[in-house]
Parts: C-alpha cells; sequence; structure tokens
C-alpha cells in the first residue's frame, strides 16, 4: 500500500484525518432565536458508568455559543438518505433545502429521522484550540433502523447493500430459496406500502430506494437498501403495528409468511439471527 506524507500544518493535518471514516451527526441545542445546529463526525462515547459522550465545536460556530456547563446538547446521527440535511448544517447550500423537523426532548432539538439520538447535559469543557471539547453526561438515548450516513476523505459514503440485512448475510442456498418463492413490487414516492392494522402477511427487503415507518404521523425510521421491515408481524401473525410510506421511486422484495416460516425452519441460524434483529427493533423508539 502507498503511503503519502504530510506537513504537519493545518491543510496536511485535515487530509490525513480525512482518512478515518465516521459517522455524521447534527449537534443542537436551544438559544433565544430558537433551535441552532451544525454538522460534526468529532462525536465520540467516552464512558459506560456514568454514560458519557463528547463532542468538539469550532469556536466560530453559533452552536459553539449556547454551549456551557448545565446546558443540554443533542446529538442526531443522520441516516444515509441526510446527506442534503449534513449539508445544510455544515452551511453548504444547495438549490433546493431540505426539509426537515425537529423534536424538542429534555427542552433540546433533535433532528426527526436520523437513527440515533441522544441529549446530554454539559459536565465540563475544555479548550481544543481552535475548537472546544463538551463532555456531556447522557440524559437521553435512543436509536432505530436504517442505516447511518458515513464520511470519509472529504465525501459521503453508504454501507454497501446488504451490509444490515440479515437474510442477504445468509448462505447462498438459503438467499436463493427466499428469492425463488418471492415476488417484486414497484412503488413510486409518496405511495403507502403497508398501513397500520394491515394483515401482516408478507415481509419487505428493500432492492432499491428508501421508505420512511411512521406511527401516529410521525417518523420513527427511515429504511434504506438491504434493510426489512414487516418482519414483526409475518413471525407474531398480528396486524401491522406502523405505517410504511416510500421516500423515493423504490423496488421491494416481497416474501410470505409461509416461505419465510419454512425457510427458518431449515436454518435454525437465520430464524436466530432475525430474532435478535426483532428484539432490536423492538428496544427502538
Amino acid at each position: 500500500m502507498s503511503q503519502c506524507a504530510v506537513a504537519p500544518d493545518e491543510a496536511g493535518f485535515r487530509s490525513l484525518m480525512a482518512r478515518f471514516a465516521t459517522g455524521v451527526a447534527v449537534i443542537t441545542s436551544s438559544g433565544a432565536n430558537g433551535p441552532a445546529g451544525m454538522t460534526a463526525n468529532a462525536f465520540m462515547s467516552v464512558s459506560l458508568k456514568p454514560p458519557l459522550v463528547l463532542i468538539s465545536v469550532d469556536r466560530r460556530a453559533r452552536t459553539h455559543a449556547l454551549l456551557h456547563e448545565g446546558r443540554r446538547y443533542g446529538v442526531s446521527v443522520l441516516s444515509s438518505d441526510q446527506d442534503a440535511l449534513s449539508d445544510h448544517f455544515a452551511g453548504r447550500i444547495r438549490e433546493a433545502p431540505p426539509e426537515y423537523r425537529f423534536e424538542i426532548v429534555h427542552d433540546t432539538p433533535l433532528v426527526e429521522g436520523a437513527v440515533a439520538h441522544v441529549v446530554a447535559r454539559v459536565v465540563r469543557s475544555y479548550w481544543g484550540g481552535d475548537h472546544s471539547l463538551f463532555l456531556g453526561q447522557v440524559e437521553y438515548a435512543r436509536y432505530g433502523e436504517g442505516r447511518p450516513l458515513l464520511f470519509h476523505a472529504g465525501q459521503y459514503e453508504r454501507l454497501p447493500l446488504g451490509a444490515v440485512s440479515v437474510l442477504s448475510s445468509r448462505p447462498d442456498e438459503v438467499r436463493d430459496q427466499l428469492l425463488a418463492a418471492a415476488t417484486e413490487a414497484a412503488v413510486g414516492i409518496g405511495e403507502p406500502i403497508v398501513g397500520a392494522g394491515d394483515e401482516g402477511d408478507v415481509l419487505f427487503l428493500i432492492l432499491e430506494g428508501s421508505v420512511r415507518v411512521e406511527r401516529g404521523g410521525r417518523v420513527v425510521a427511515t429504511l434504506g437498501e438491504g434493510d426489512f421491515f414487516g418482519e414483526v408481524s409475518v413471525l407474531d401473525g398480528g396486524p401491522r403495528t406502523a405505517d410504511v410510506i416510500a421516500d423515493t421511486d423504490a423496488r421491494c422484495l416481497v416474501v410470505s409468511r409461509e416461505v419465510l416460516h419454512r425457510t427458518l425452519a431449515e436454518d435454525p441460524e437465520t430464524a436466530w439471527r432475525m430474532l435478535q434483529a426483532v428484539a432490536s427493533r423492538l428496544r427502538g423508539p
């Protein structure tokens, strides 16, 4: 592997650190003029007991002036389809500004549709050159479904198709069995795929595009290529508990309950991984 030596100046150090792949988050706080937010990839966990996180904020950012010990900040980990939102809070202008909404939790704004949320109270702040470091004790945390937005070498990246799908990680013969017995459905942007109360007789695996999951009119998850939905109703036989709507033109693989049950009975490891995935969803928002 070839390597490139860099000078320890601002440009060289920026180029070096760009090789460290990270997620993308929006840091938010409340001010006199309403919510303020900024895009950041300098976010990390520090401790489990007590739960502590750390953010690094440019001293020139408007959000910086709102943060001091005792104040709260929010962290919204963006999903793979929220790159326009990342640009917006980073001050990069696009022709059409993205639409977004804040949800207020503990008097702190959080970006709806993110894959994870944290609200933390600042317990310590530290000088960090042209940035400040804010250590926060977590007061609220939740996560949902969807693939995270990644950042590497100055551009956005996404997990490849199937990196988060239980079914796509199974042996070829298991996938082939499902594919042979499944059907494919195409939906247009804004079209409903399933509705709360519908019979849960099929499981969906997203092949292309993205969908949003809504409960009571509130977006609780955004799913993309390689994600599946409808598995809880398929496995327990109950009705749908949420509305699923296409955010973009999308293609989905549709697997019936009978086919899924037969496949899981023949492959216990897939059945166990599916149950683990269901459990993680039930712990979500």
